[in-house]
């Protein structure tokens, strides 16, 4: 039969990780409907996130950002990829938790810094050491990742076929016990 049907798939961990690429494709898998939470916060503000982190702060971001998550956690068949930094107030924690399969992708930080080289919408990367900044921000957000996750799966070199085989095995196995 397939994954519970009833409940959602929700993507946490650290930018790069390949929540959205990944995130996309297990929709398809499921035939769930894909939402990334900082998709949804740009099209609804019309801002890009950079600007938004400009204006209004991280403060002003975060709490965009726990209005859309709670918006969408009301809906039923999705896979809804998420922000890094959304898992760090307690409200998204709860709406994630209560709202489907919380899996956590991670991946060594090298990885992660290659995968988010290029990309300039990630305002806590712009800074002279990148590197060091991924690090401050997994210390702090890593317990939150292993402590909501139902799932972990190591991404690190694998490929996104590769991790998408391995995520429809674990939720099918999920539905059945």
């Amino acid at each position: 039969m397939g994954y519970n049907k009833l409940k959602n798939i929700i993507l946490i961990g650290p930018m790069g990780a390949g929540k959205t690429t990944i995130g996309r494709q297990i929709a398809k898998v499921f035939d769930y409907d894909f939402y990334d939470s900082d998709r949804e916060i740009e099209e609804r503000t019309g801002a890009s996130i950079p600007l938004i982190f400009e204006l209004e702060g991280e403060e002003g971001f975060r709490k965009r950002e726990q209005n859309i998550i709670s918006d969408l956690c009301n809906k039923h068949h999705i896979v809804l990829a998420t922000g890094g930094g959304a898992v760090l107030r307690k409200e998204n924690q709860n709406s994630l938790s209560r709202s489907g399969t919380v899996i956590y992708l991670c991946a060594e930080i090298d990885d992660l810094l290659a995968r988010t080289a290029k990309d300039k919408n990630r305002p806590l990367l712009q800074t002279d050491n990148p590197k060091e900044s991924l690090k401050k921000i997994l210390i702090e957000r890593e317990p939150i990742y292993r402590e909501l996750a139902d799932i972990i799966l190591t991404t690190n070199k694998m490929t996104v076929h590769t991790a998408v085989k391995e995520l429809e095995s674990r939720l099918n196995s999920l539905s059945i016990g």
